[in-house]
């Protein structure tokens, strides 16, 4: 299915993903979480490949929404009790307006589709084509944020565990600070009280993004909750049992002295220049890689919307040598350095592509590649790249030979 509705009304996982139908759980139970909007998997993918009619039914709703905005993956199965995709699937916070909506969705589409997330759905047996739904919301300028644990998360303790900083939780989350701890029991006793060193808090920036700022010297090891404060996240976290079950992780955040809820999930065992089209691959993107060589017009036009552009800035790391593989590319603009063994054997640019090895195998990188540049590549993932091999006999033979010239090579 390809919609978009308020959070309250997202019922279906397998359309709108986990934390989507998470959140309309907590709207329709009168949990206090920001407003927003949940997309599904669906319209990602059509917005992703350049559908206007498809971002402009997302646009009617979140330009109602209050800016900035969160937009955050909502993948069918992140962030269950057996996975947990956090640190794969991307999270973008202030995004300014709703304008700025179409690169953020690319982004997050990417996330989902990069070696880090393939190589993560290898180990955990989730080897599929993500459903990538996205949920958008109204981004807040929290005093204080941080993670709630239903229950101890190390030793399964029947506790409430409490981690804390200012400013945004995404310092707590990506290990930036030592947090304040806070062990409490359910009656909502102090158990532990343990102040951290938060010497750095996340804030936006007014063009959007967001940077790290110094917290001032007194309050780095003042504690950034007080007892009423963890009373409302106990009674935060029992409401959330009650909700969604036992053994809750939950990120949450104090603005403007209200506790809202962001996130629960269960907890993971051991500047804008307005609308624009999504870029496709121009036609000489195909017709210059030899194993698309010779196909109609037709096929070169369907090949080509399938790609999907992807930018990586200077000094980025686009493939690392022995991860899964995610996607095959083509560079339209940049230079990029090839590494194998941790030795240079190579620089690529326009017109050169990488990648289709991993592909066909469904192995590891042979090599790491480097953005030597910023560079600008158009990507099929393994999911459409497959595919077309096999279904297109004339692919099928060019990518035998491409594959045989580059053994005689290696072998001369």
């Amino acid at each position: 299915m390809t919609t978009v509705v308020p959070l309250i009304e997202a019922h279906d996982e397998s359309q709108y993903g986990a934390k989507a139908v998470g959140l309309g759980e907590a709207a329709r139970a009168g949990l206090p979480i920001p407003p927003g909007v949940a997309i599904s998997g669906g319209l990602v993918d059509l917005i992703v490949e350049g559908d206007a009619d498809a971002l402009e039914r997302v646009m009617v709703l979140v330009r109602e929404l209050p800016i900035p905005l969160a937009v955050r993956s909502s993948a069918a199965d992140e962030d269950g009790a057996d996975a947990s995709f956090a640190g794969q699937h991307l999270t973008l916070l202030n995004v300014r307006s709703a304008d700025d909506l179409l690169a953020a969705l690319g982004e997050v589409w990417w996330s989902a589709n990069s070696d880090s997330a393939i190589t993560y759905r290898q180990r955990v047996g989730l080897f599929a084509r993500p459903s990538i739904g996205v949920v958008v919301q109204s981004l807040l300028a929290p005093e204080s944020a941080g993670v709630l644990f239903t229950q101890n998360p190390i030793n399964g303790s029947d506790e409430r565990v409490i981690e804390a900083s200012w400013g945004l939780g995404e310092v707590v989350v990506a290990g930036r600070v030592i947090p304040d701890h806070f062990r409490l029991d359910r009656s909502g006793a102090v158990l532990d009280c343990i102040p951290g060193r938060k010497d750095v808090a996340l804030r936006t920036l007014p063009d959007g993004g967001t940077e790290e700022e110094a917290v001032a010297a007194h309050l780095v090891e003042t504690r950034c909750l007080d007892d009423a404060q963890l009373a409302e996240l106990n009674a935060l976290a029992a409401r959330c049992e009650e909700v969604y079950g036992p053994a809750r992780d939950i990120e949450w955040a104090f603005a403007d002295g209200q506790l809202y809820l962001l996130q629960c999930r269960a907890v993971t065992r051991a500047g804008s220049s307005g609308p624009r089209h999504a870029p496709e691959a121009p036609p000489e993107v195909v017709t210059q890689v030899p194993f698309f060589a010779g196909l109609d017009e037709d096929e070169v036009h369907e090949i080509s919307h399938r790609f999907k552009e992807r930018r990586f800035p200077m000094g980025e790391t686009i493939t690392k040598e022995g991860a899964g593989a995610a996607a095959f590319f083509v560079i339209d603009s940049g230079e990029v350095v090839v590494t194998v063994h941790g030795r240079e054997v190579a620089r690529l640019g326009r017109g050169d592509y990488f990648g289709e090895v991993a592909l066909i195998d469904e192995g590891a990188r042979t090599a790491t590649i480097t953005a030597a540049t910023d560079v600008v590549c158009f990507g099929l993932t393994y999911w459409e790249f497959r595919p077309l091999v096999q279904q297109n006999a004339t692919i099928a033979w060019n990518l035998l030979q491409t594959l045989a010239k580059r053994l005689r090579t290696v072998q001369e």
